[in-house]
């Protein structure tokens, strides 16, 4: 049988940690990362030939199931005409007005290979069209590897961004001011304090990279109400609730609306794809017809777009958001009454096709700081669900995905494995 550790390690020999993006390695939950080889519906396969019910979904794009027959089918059909053009193509065209259809708030949308390119292009965009520097980002919210956005909140509540990576320039990160995910008067100070030179606030309208976090009510409107005071620009990075929590992402929830969107995730079915998209007013300052440059050699990829225009046809089928969150909301409902039932200290939250999940007796409204009983309650059941075939994201700051092949015996196996966890812990967490 092939062993996983001897692959792992021939991989960290060549390729950084031994995995392609770190969210990917084990590094906060220990040991060593299954390597899978196949995927069918809501189930994946590693390469020992175990089964895995798969809450990670390829971190958001999954939204019907690995290897969705439709999706490949249409894949396939584009693959016999070629894999790229390095030109446009009626596929393009075809999906722009699809998601415009989607997204009545929008008028012209650009094509790109990432949500990272997203919202790197979105930021340069809203910083030409404003004419001012500085952007202001939540702690927590993560919108791409970009030097201007891998920055973090300083040593006091509201401050100038500093470099969360090294290689990431003082220079830049002073023009990135963090404020804290769902407090308005963190806003309003940068805001009151660099009102000349802010030209955006970007914002996840639904956290999904600190667990994942509901907009408290009013958050959203009210970041809209500052920004139009402000004179500067409200971005929505949805490149992972867009086509995830409901059709027409949060502005259907919330009735928000951006002034620019990042898309990405399941708009590629599974393969690399972002876009951004806005008013022709800023838009049409991109280049060619404006002075903003931004370019891609795989921009726009037809198997990308074959992949995204194949799983928006079916996730735009009536009732599928509505069948999509009743089966997340079974799942989260049962893992709260599990441990309620045992006295443990547990929060959970879905919406559409994400929730969140961590061992806090506190709801989680911003970016959490866990204690070390926290960090060890969720290493004990990430691999306690693991090695009973429940694949979940190796970190509690991670969100969860569920999709439209999971079924009630996949749910009800998930919550039968965690009640086993529950009922086995210390004398001072079990029933």
């Amino acid at each position: 049988m092939i062993s996983t550790q001897n692959l792992h390690d021939r991989a960290k020999r060549i390729i950084p940690g031994g995995v392609s993006s770190p969210v990917r390695a084990f590094k906060y939950v220990g040991g060593t990362p299954p390597i899978f080889v196949s995927g069918n519906g809501a189930h994946i396969q590693d390469v020992q030939g175990k089964d895995y019910i798969d809450y990670v979904g390829a971190y958001g794009p999954m939204i019907v199931g690995h290897g969705n027959d439709y999706v490949l089918k249409n894949v396939s059909k584009y693959l016999s005409k070629g894999t790229h053009f390095g030109a446009s193509h009626e596929l393009e065209l075809e999906m722009a007005e699809k998601i415009i259809s989607y997204l009545p708030y929008i008028e012209k949308i650009r094509f790109v290979s990432s949500g990272t390119e997203a919202c790197m292009s979105a930021i340069r965009l809203a910083r030409a069209y404003k004419g001012k520097r500085k952007i202001i980002k939540f702690n927590g919210c993560y919108h791409g590897h970009s030097d201007s956005l891998l920055v973090s909140s300083g040593s006091g509540a509201l401050s100038c961004g500093q470099p969360s990576s090294p290689g990431v320039l003082d220079e830049q990160a002073k023009h990135t001011l963090v404020a804290s995910y769902n407090d308005l008067e963190s806003v309003k100070s940068l805001l009151q304090e660099f009102s000349h030179d802010v030209a955006a606030v970007i914002v996840e309208p639904i956290a999904g990279n600190m667990g994942m976090v509901l907009p408290q009510e009013g958050f959203l409107a009210g970041l809209r109400k500052l920004c139009d005071e402000f004179n500067c620009l409200l971005l929505f990075d949805e490149v992972m609730t867009g086509f995830r929590v409901a059709l027409g992402g949060s502005y259907e929830l919330y009735g928000i609306e951006p002034d620019i969107v990042m898309l990405g995730k399941v708009l590629g079915g599974g393969f690399p794809i972002g876009a951004f998209a806005a008013k022709a007013k800023i838009m049409d300052m991109l280049a060619p017809d404006g002075p903003v440059y931004q370019a891609g050699t795989l921009s726009g990829s037809p198997i990308a777009l074959a992949a995204g225009s194949a799983t928006l046809d079916l996730i735009s089928a009536p009732g599928f958001f509505e069948s999509l969150g009743e089966k997340s909301t079974r799942l989260v409902s049962g893992l709260k009454e599990i441990a309620v039932e045992n006295n443990v200290d547990f929060q959970a939250s879905a919406i559409g096709g994400m929730f969140g999940i961590n061992f806090s007796e506190r709801t989680v409204t911003s970016y959490p700081i866990y204690s070390s009983k926290e960090r060890q309650l969720f290493i004990s059941f990430f691999h306690k669900m693991l090695k009973s075939g429940i694949n979940l994201a190796p970190s509690p700051y991670e969100a969860a995905f569920i999709s439209s092949s999971h079924s009630l015996l996949d749910i009800e196996a998930t919550l039968s494995t965690f009640k086993d966890f529950v009922c086995n812990l210390s004398r001072e967490y079990c029933c």
